[in-house]
């Protein structure tokens, strides 16, 4: 686990490591999203998308079909109604 400290401004540093693997510069933008789980996800917003293939791969998930895919999409959009 990599760990940062919050100053008394709000400001932190990132690891050396997580700028390298974001290929965050002097200057670039990042989002962070908290999720449904309230885990908190940082995105970089200046890198080309090519660039980050495979950055969220988890050996562990599960591949789906398309067919899988457009299920849940359905079952999740029937749990709104």
């Amino acid at each position: 686990m990599l760990n940062a400290t919050v100053t008394d401004t709000g400001q932190i540093t990132l690891p050396q490591e997580i700028r390298d693997r974001l290929k965050l510069v002097s200057g670039s933008q990042i989002s962070f999203v908290i999720d449904e789980e309230g885990q908190v996800k940082l995105f970089p917003l200046n890198v080309p998308v090519q660039e980050l293939f495979g950055i969220l791969h988890r050996p562990d998930i599960k591949k789906v079909t398309l067919e899988e895919m457009e299920s849940a999409i359905s079952e999740g959009a029937n749990d709104w109604t």
